[in-house]
């Protein structure tokens, strides 16, 4: 009899767990997945997917406002919530399905049910053990909550995506990626929306410049930013909840949206009592190669907490499986990444913000330009542009490009080749630029700006 049912177990079956296990069976592994909940994770399933439909759903207020410049009948037809929700859902069970498929046509034996590790070896789902030579945790992430009395009555992403109506007014706590996308959703389709963030401005971690002027801009579309605050409870209150701040202020709202952050999904997994280390939030520890503690075991995506986007996972998990069942030792970087916020408007990022890079070399020069785009000079919107250069002012590599405004991440995905093939300005600069579009303006900047960014 075998000593072990499998070659690889994975547990979870989203992004990175599905690319691992795939590639794995392609090489010849015996390769099992389980999944408590359903196939396609984080992404597919409550976050990437969904968001970015109703991301295209509230921009089309905008787009019947802006066709009167252009000539078009101005009248806004009705949006109806209901709707958009059952076909968001629709798409979501095409997709799950496409997954289960995928998993099956690649050899790969799907188990219903949350794994447990019981020992290094063996995994325990839905009362059924599996022993497995190597196992990977692929389990994610999942929604914190601020620990506040009444905190319960708050929705996170998880629920916004499956509300029954519009709420008339939401509230929303945080002011990451998930907060400020959320926050233009809910605003482009016809809701008052408020930020509370604890800071002093959204999004830490951008770039400053950018921070500023997305804040300015959802200002604009009547997003209620309030900064320097802390919510302290919440409760039944009129049309709906009441939040209490730190300042004993009370807003109230129809509905009170957590986006806090989240936490790697680790409880549950018997984890550390088979001696695999978790650091103070609870994310698995890996090397450079994703191996935990316990060298049989891997972790890859956000359950590691290194980069929690998408094709991170699905990156570490391909590299893994050609690591262990390709022969071709392979580990991947996190340098210039790029990635995109779809808030109205959206940003796109890639490289070192300008706080970094002075933070790093010696001389940074910086280009920067803002502009209303073309498409409104017809259409009236108030709405700029904002695009910017951090370069290494010795040898001239483009360190970081930022960008908030139309096709911000479609623009910078481009530029990431760019940045990872080690472009200079001058490279940048002898680009015939494509005419007319708002990403010449990236080969068009020729002046240096004087200051530092501040916030």
């Amino acid at each position: 009899m075998a000593e072990f049912d499998f070659d690889l177990f994975v547990i979870g079956a989203g992004s990175g767990g599905v690319a691992a296990s795939r590639r794995a069976a392609s090489y010849g592994a015996r390769v099992a997945i389980c999944e408590g909940s359903r196939v396609g994770g984080t992404c597919v399933i409550r976050g990437c997917v969904p968001k970015k439909l109703l991301v295209y759903a509230s921009q089309f207020r905008d787009a019947f406002a802006d066709a009167c410049g252009y000539g078009w009948d101005s009248h806004v037809p009705a949006f109806d919530w209901p709707t958009l929700i059952a076909n968001k859902d629709k798409e979501i069970d095409r997709l799950n399905g496409i997954y289960i498929k995928m998993l099956e046509g690649s050899g790969v034996k799907l188990f219903e049910g949350h794994g447990r590790l019981i020992d290094r070896h063996t995994v325990e789902v839905a009362g059924q053990r599996h022993r497995a030579r190597t196992i990977l945790i692929a389990t994610g992430g999942w929604p914190s909550l601020p620990d506040i009395p009444g905190i319960e009555h708050a929705a996170t992403s998880n629920e916004a995506l499956h509300l029954e109506q519009l709420p008339h007014s939401v509230l929303i706590l945080g002011g990451g990626y998930i907060a400020v996308e959320f926050a233009s959703i809910f605003r482009g389709l016809g809701a008052q929306v408020t930020l509370m963030i604890r800071g002093e401005e959204l999004l830490n971690g951008f770039d400053d410049d950018i921070r500023v002027a997305l804040a300015q801009e959802m200002r604009k579309r009547g997003i209620e930013i309030i900064a320097r605050t802390k919510p302290v409870k919440v409760a039944e209150g009129p049309g709906g909840w009441t939040l209490t701040d730190h300042l004993g202020r009370e807003h109230s709202a129809g509905l009170i949206m957590a986006a806090t952050g989240r936490r790697p999904n680790t409880k549950g997994l018997g984890l550390e009592e088979i001696g695999v280390a978790l650091d103070e939030g609870g994310a698995v520890k890996v090397d450079a190669w994703s191996r935990t503690s316990v060298d049989n075991i891997y972790a890859v995506g956000d359950v590691t907490d290194r980069m929690a986007l998408t094709p991170i996972a699905i990156a570490e998990g391909r590299a893994l499986a050609e690591t262990l069942y390709n022969d071709n030792p392979m580990r991947i970087g996190y340098d210039n990444v790029a990635t995109g916020v779809f808030s109205l408007p959206p940003l796109g990022t890639v490289g070192l913000t300008e706080a970094e890079a002075r933070a790093k070399y010696p001389k940074v020069d910086i280009y920067r330009t803002g502009f209303r785009p073309m498409k409104h000079t017809l259409s009236g919107r108030d709405e700029r542009v904002l695009m910017k250069l951090v370069v290494d002012g010795d040898s001239q590599r483009v360190l970081g490009c930022h960008m908030m405004g139309m096709d911000a991440p479609e623009i910078v995905q481009g530029l990431a080749i760019a940045l990872n093939m080690g472009a200079t300005k001058a490279d940048f600069d002898r680009t015939i630029a494509l005419h007319p579009s708002t990403a010449e303006e990236f080969v068009l900047m020729r002046e240096k700006v004087a200051e530092p960014a501040k916030l």
